[in-house]
């Protein structure tokens, strides 16, 4: 189950239901994945100025940024009593997807779509603190991608040469 919330309205963010979509795909490669409780995550669609804060308030760190992730660390004799699973919450800043997607010549869709998966797992528990938790993590991202016909996000484009 998604609880969606775009507080930045002003942005061309995708539907809710794509977002459903793509935190389900990324969802399905949890260990536990297929167990009889549904799953619960929540996104919220910000602004700059909320990508910043929030940022700044659990990173330290004082600009905005594309997707933050917030577990819900619960012990499993609490899992076991819930009716869910709460995987946890995503900040998605829609300025600066879009800003990225444009940057990168890349469908802002597809994008959107990253930003997702990439929230996804890091709820789930990967990272890419070094090179081999992002080669895993970056892996596994390219695998989901591909299954939604999204081209590699890593893979370099040639430059155009006239």
């Amino acid at each position: 189950m998604l609880d969606f919330d775009n507080a930045c309205q002003h942005a061309a963010v995708p539907a809710e239901a794509d977002f459903a979509r793509w935190a389900a795909l990324a969802a399905a490669t949890a260990p536990w994945a297929g167990a009889p409780k549904p799953v619960t995550l929540g996104i919220r669609i910000v602004d700059e100025q909320e990508s910043a804060q929030l940022n700044r308030d659990y990173r330290g760190k004082d600009y905005p940024t594309n997707v933050l992730s917030f577990g819900h660390e619960l012990p499993d004799f609490m899992l076991d009593a819930l009716d869910e699973r709460p995987l946890g919450d995503l900040a998605i800043c829609a300025p600066v997807v879009l800003r990225e997607a444009a940057e990168q010549g890349k469908p802002a869709a597809d994008h959107w779509a990253h930003m997702v998966i990439h929230g996804v797992l890091h709820l789930l528990g990967h990272d890419h603190e070094d090179d081999a938790e992002a080669e895993t993590m970056e892996a596994l991202e390219r695998t989901l991608l591909k299954e939604l016909g999204i081209a590699d996000p890593y893979q370099e484009k040639p430059l155009d040469h006239e």
